[in-house]
């Protein structure tokens, strides 16, 4: 498998996804606009997406794939699809009787989780019937981190990454289509969760059966003890409860940051949200997709005794961080207001925002170099079944970005609230690279010092371009929206183009960065 190619294609799907959150969000906003409709839908639409993080892309994934890479490389098939088919067993079950008590449940669930709905009753009556239809969600998305774990492991790595395409696809069309059909209209929100669920789940059905991993759920007594019995189930169920303690932590900080910022002045929340959202692109683009990509791949040379093979694989894995996230971080500090002017000043969005939204986004750019990298020497731990060493080094960081936040609230304000969570993810990237190094997993390949330099070379022409291009930024706020349009893209192509022609001119050649590996031994 070349490693590059892949993570090429990942990154464009993740990419896609993306876009069509942006346009997702728009319909959502342009169709409903801010109400009582749309608070009930988030509300309702909060609690089992929450639930998927936390539990079908976070804890499960985390304990899931480092096991299954190991019976793959050494167990044979035919033990392979016997743990496949008891952990699918067993979750289904789980994931079963979790959606019915959640049903059941709805009221209870919505005044815990928005307690204020309660005293109106025609809201809290719609975010509970709403809820009753959302919640579901949650089997059809753990299914699917299942399947996705599976396609993974095999090196399928396409499928899964669409994914959530298909999410976004049933938002748009119920939203724009569907809404005039229902009473109220913002139910069509609530389906379009549904049958996402299904559409995503779906799609990974062919591509298990072409790998033969098709699961095979067993509805009798005694299939579902021998499932609790079977030792591989153990071991994940086993690895599952760090890392649920690891995921929650970042939520948990979240939590507490918005908090933090409630007590800000008015629109503090609203400038860290729209900063976090630009921030996003990058972080999940280039992050989630080498993250997606090096578990498995890391958990095959693991499970084949690959040592070498092994600290190869990261070191790619790092440089590539380097050589995309640096700039991607420069850029968002240098570009702050050309992109926060022509995405989102417009409509009741003034002159003030704009300004306190880059502060936030320059803060939050310090720490996009840490916030990927700890997504890729995170599943170096992961890969080798360790899961309680990054809990502990999230838990450290989770007390670090509180303290800091309470030493920079003061001056900095909601941009010291970005700025503790950048910090924090350098502190947490730095302890794992020092954990590696302590236990013997990891040793840097050669080069790295003249890897370093001219990476800093080509950081400081592209960073010269894009500071003489912008120009006075003021204009950037008077320009009309195709002109701020077309003169974004430009810096943008410039300047990747300043800092790639440097690169080269300096030596970089993109077949240093092709990477073939196998994931099993059978390949």
């Amino acid at each position: 498998m070349n490693l590059l190619k892949t993570l090429a294609a990942v990154s464009s799907l993740t990419l896609l996804s993306r876009v069509l959150g942006f346009v997702r969000d728009a319909v959502i906003a342009h169709s409903f606009r801010t109400g009582v409709l749309t608070d009930a839908f988030f509300v309702a639409f909060k609690l089992p997406n929450l639930l998927r993080r936390l539990f079908a892309e976070g804890a499960f994934s985390q304990a899931f794939v480092p096991v299954l890479g190991e019976y793959r490389n050494q167990k044979g098939v035919g033990e392979t699809k016997r743990l496949v088919d008891h952990v699918a067993t067993l979750l289904f079950f789980a994931l079963l009787l979790i959606s019915i008590l959640g049903v059941l449940c709805a009221p209870v669930l919505v005044i815990v989780s928005a307690p204020g709905f309660a005293a109106t009753g025609e809201k809290f009556e719609l975010t509970v019937a709403l809820t009753r239809i959302t919640f579901p969600y949650i089997f059809f998305m753990s299914l699917t981190a299942l399947a996705a774990g599976l396609l993974n492991t095999w090196g399928r790595f396409g499928v899964p990454a669409f994914t959530p395409v298909l999410l976004n696809l049933s938002f748009i069309f119920m939203a724009l289509f569907a809404a005039p059909w229902f009473d109220p209209p913002v139910m069509a929100l609530a389906w379009a969760v549904f049958i996402g669920g299904i559409l995503q789940l779906a799609l990974q059905l062919p591509a298990l059966k072409r790998i033969g991993m098709l699961p095979r759920i067993s509805f009798c007594r005694r299939a579902l003890l021998d499932a609790w019995r079977d030792p591989g189930v153990r071991r994940i169920l086993t690895l599952m409860a760090p890392a649920m303690l690891g995921v929650s932590v970042s939520q948990i900080s979240l939590l507490i940051n918005t908090a933090f910022a409630s007590f800000l002045r008015d629109g503090s929340v609203s400038w860290l949200y729209y900063a976090d959202r630009l921030m996003e692109f990058p972080s999940g683009v280039l992050g989630a997709a080498l993250g997606t990509i090096l578990l498995p791949v890391l958990s095959a040379c693991h499970a084949g005794a690959r040592h070498e093979e092994y600290g190869q694989v990261l070191d790619w894995g790092l440089r590539l961080v380097f050589l995309l996230a640096a700039p991607a971080a420069l850029g968002l500090a240098l570009l702050g207001v050309p992109l926060i002017a022509t995405l989102f000043f417009h409509g009741a969005f003034t002159v003030v925002d704009v300004g306190e939204t880059r502060a936030a986004l320059i803060a939050y750019s310090v720490g996009l170099l840490g916030l990927i990298l700890v997504k890729v020497l995170a599943p170096a731990f992961y890969a080798k079944q360790n899961i309680r060493t990054p809990v502990k080094i999230a838990l450290i960081s989770l007390f670090a970005t509180q303290a800091m936040n309470l030493a920079f609230i003061w001056t900095l304000r909601h941009a010291g609230l970005a700025l503790s969570i950048g910090l924090a993810a350098c502190l947490n990237a730095a302890l794992l690279y020092r954990g590696l190094r302590r236990q013997g997993i990891y040793a840097p390949q050669p080069g790295w010092a003249a890897f370093y330099g001219k990476l800093a070379a080509a950081l400081l022409a592209m960073g010269a371009f894009l500071w003489f291009g912008i120009g006075s930024e003021a204009d950037w706020l008077r320009f009309g929206l195709m002109e701020k349009v077309i003169r974004l893209s430009l810096l943008v192509v410039f300047g990747a183009a300043v800092y790639f022609a440097t690169l080269w001119a300096l030596g970089f050649r993109l077949r240093d960065f092709r990477r073939q590996v196998r994931l099993s031994h059978v390949e």
